[in-house]
This record gives structure tokens, sequence and C-alpha cells, in this order.
């Protein structure tokens, strides 16, 4: 009898000891066997501390809006696995996952492969098959190690670099910044949104031959105010309405698709363009639920992404409670931090369904307590009881804030 897709996913969390398990020779030598060919005409790959999902939704949008057929792989999900992989806007459906598991299960024999790798070379497959004009592959983590990284891409984009799972990538931004570094490709273009990124970066592209493009230096993004804002380089520049998405940081990730979209030379249009900026969208990224009480979702999960978030709050002030959950291998005091100042009150549910790396509640309001040690903060046995507590302790014209873990934000999600 054939595994059904939630079977399969079960069964991928067996077959290797570890959750993470970086490394390409285990990975490539299975998509070596399967010999699937291109996963598109055109790659490119995404690696990043934060903004990877946003930057692959404009990609995916703009090249769309171009009428070019396009796929995008992303992680991790947050309600259904099939979120992971896209062919023009549509998750890929069961019977094609679970068909690509069957192959990649024959192709394996006796190799190892994690719940991720898995994945990534599902997505290689449908991409493959379906004939794309463009794929994009965003980076689970890290990039050197990361299984993303047995494909060479036409482009890469490094958006941000931040401190997060340093147990993988290294203590400091400089470590981390040489693991991200590693998807750049000799004599490829390598988009580098940041507008300081590490000397790693930098000195990894000029000792391979990437085509490095600069944000803030090779192509430039000018405030219009109301109406909008310009994007421009040498010989060529755009007007663009604001994007959708609504983080500062979102003007940024735009224009490094715009980067990345004509370091390929697609033939993507002005309008194309400005319609992706205006229509990209992501579940989890500063998305407003209508009240009352209005609730905020964001799946800021690092130090960096909280910083984002406090910008945003900063600029949208009322009264606002948090529901916050996190991982234990997270910097809670570094995330937790610069949101506070925003927030009149905690509520905290647990991760139930996050293994080893979640955090017993207790321990996550000891930890936000000693991080903040003024502040309201209540535990709660669920996160359906935390989001509860939040509506009430808010009143109708107060705002929910639910944010840190992917796993928070999906719960709240599915709660709705």
């Amino acid at each position: 009898m054939k595994r059904t897709l939630e079977q399969w996913l079960a069964y991928q969390q067996q077959v290797h000891p570890r959750d993470v398990a970086l490394g390409l020779e285990r990975v490539g030598e299975v998509y070596r066997r399967l010999a699937p060919g291109r996963p598109g005409r055109q790659v490119a790959v995404v690696g990043g501390t934060n903004g990877k999902g946003s930057t692959v939704a404009f990609l995916e949008a703009m090249a769309r809006a171009a009428g070019l057929r396009v796929g995008a792989f992303t992680s991790p999900h947050l309600l259904r696995y099939n979120e992971r992989i896209r062919i023009d806007g549509r998750d890929a459906d069961d019977a094609a996952l679970v068909d690509a598991f069957e192959r990649i299960e024959a192709a394996r024999g006796a190799i190892a492969l994690t719940y991720f790798e898995f994945g990534t070379l599902a997505a290689l497959l449908l991409f493959a098959e379906a004939g794309l004009d463009l794929a994009i592959l965003e980076v689970g983590l890290g990039g050197r190690l990361d299984a993303v990284n047995i494909i060479d891409g036409d482009v890469a984009i490094i958006t941000t670099v931040d401190l997060d799972h340093q147990d993988y990538l290294g203590p400091d931004r400089e470590a981390i910044g040489a693991e991200k570094a590693g998807i750049l490709r000799a004599g490829k273009p390598a988009v580098l949104a940041e507008k300081d990124p590490p000397s790693s970066v930098l000195r990894r592209a000029y000792a391979i031959g990437a085509f490095a493009i600069r944000g803030h230096s090779d192509y430039l993004i000018d405030d219009l105010g109301a109406e909008g804002w310009r994007w421009r380089e040498p010989g060529y520049e755009i007007v663009l309405p604001n994007p959708g998405l609504e983080a500062p940081a979102q003007r940024g990730n735009a224009a490094a698709a715009i980067a990345a979209l004509r370091a390929l030379d697609l033939p993507v249009s002005d309008e194309a363009l400005r319609e992706g900026v205006r229509d990209a969208r992501v579940p989890g990224r500063l998305q407003r639920q209508p009240g009352p009480p209005e609730r905020v979702l964001d799946v800021a999960h690092n130090p960096q992404g909280a910083r984002q978030l406090a910008e945003w709050l900063a600029a949208n002030p009322r009264p606002t409670v948090a529901v916050f959950s996190a991982l234990g291998d997270k910097d809670i005091a570094g995330i937790v931090g610069p949101v506070a100042p925003h927030v009149q009150a905690w509520h905290l549910g647990p991760i139930t369904d996050a293994g080893p790396r979640g955090l017993p509640v207790a321990e996550l309001a000891r930890r936000v307590a000693e991080a903040l040690p003024d502040a309201a903060v209540q535990p709660h046995e669920s996160q359906g009881a935390a989001l509860a507590a939040a509506a009430a302790a808010c009143g109708p014209d107060g705002r929910v804030l639910v944010f840190g873990s992917f796993h928070t934000v999906a719960e709240a999600l599915a709660a709705r």
C-alpha cells in the first residue's frame, strides 16, 4: 500500500537520527542517481539570515507577472508541507510529492537523508519536469553545506547576515557570512543586499570571481515619499509602488529581487516589476488580521528580525499585548529586548511539536522575565490559552502581536 504524504513525512523524521546534518556528499550522491536535469532554464538561489522568504516572493511575483513559468522552493512551511514547493503559484499536490518521495527512496539505497534533504530533492525533481523559465531555491540553513547548494545558481542573493544558528554557522557575522557566501559561483552575479555585508562575503566573491552587485552601491534605493520609491543603476531607473509587504526591510528585499532579475536578463517589463512589488505576499510576515482586536503575526525569531519588527511597531503605535514563543536554542533576550518598549504585557505559550528544540513554557517564562525584569509575563498551558488571554487583555482597541517561532505563528493562523 502506498504511503500517504503524512506517512512519508513521519517516515523521513526517522530515517536520519538528526534534524540537521549539514553536508553535500549524501544528498549530492542521491541527486546524481536521480539525474533529474536542470531545475529551470535560469536558477536563482536565495540565502541570508532574514528576508529570504520575502525576496523569493518578490522574485516569484515579478517573474510571474511577466508571464514566465516559475517554481519556488521555500522552508519552513506554516500550515501545510505542500507550501514548500510551488509551481506557477500553486502548491504541489500530495500525489506529486508522494511520487517524488518514492523515487528518492528508491534511489537513495543505504544513504540516510534528512527531512529537509528529502524535500529539496523533491523540489528539484518536480521543477525539472515542469519546464520552468525560472527556479527559485531558498537556502534552509547557512549556504555552503546546505542541501540547496548542490545546484549551481545563475544568480545568488544574500539578503542579510546576522546572528542565528551559531551552533552550526559560527559565533559572529564574519563566520556566518563565510558560510552563506558558499552559494556564490565563479563568473556568476551575486546580489549582496546589505549596505555593509561582512568582509568574509566580499572576500569570497572576489576570490572566486563572482560578479558582486552591491545594494546601496551598484544599485540605489530612493525614498519618494507618497509616490513610492525609485530603484536605479547607471543607465536605468524605475519608480515603484510601496511593497504590499509592510516591514521596513521590504524595499530592500524587493530591490535585491529586481537586481537579480536584471542580472539574469530575463524578459521582465517595468510594469511586471511594479506589479510584483505591489502584489507579493508571504504569510506570517507582519501579516495583519482584522479584529477586534487586530492581530499582527510575524515570524521574527532572531535579534535582527526582532529589531525590524520593533521598527515597524514604533512607526505604527498602538496598545499592544504580545503572544510569544521561541525554540530553546534561540537568543530569547535578543529577541524580546527590541520589542519590549512597544509591548504592555506578555503571554507565553509552549511549542509542542519541535522535538528536542522545544522549550517548556516555565523555562521560557523564566528567560523572558530575566531579560525583561519589569515586564508583565504570564505563561499558559497552550498557545490557544495565550491567544485568548492576550485578546481579553488588550481590549477591542488594542493589538495582539503574535511573534517568535514559525510554530507560534502557524498555530495562530490555524486558530482563525
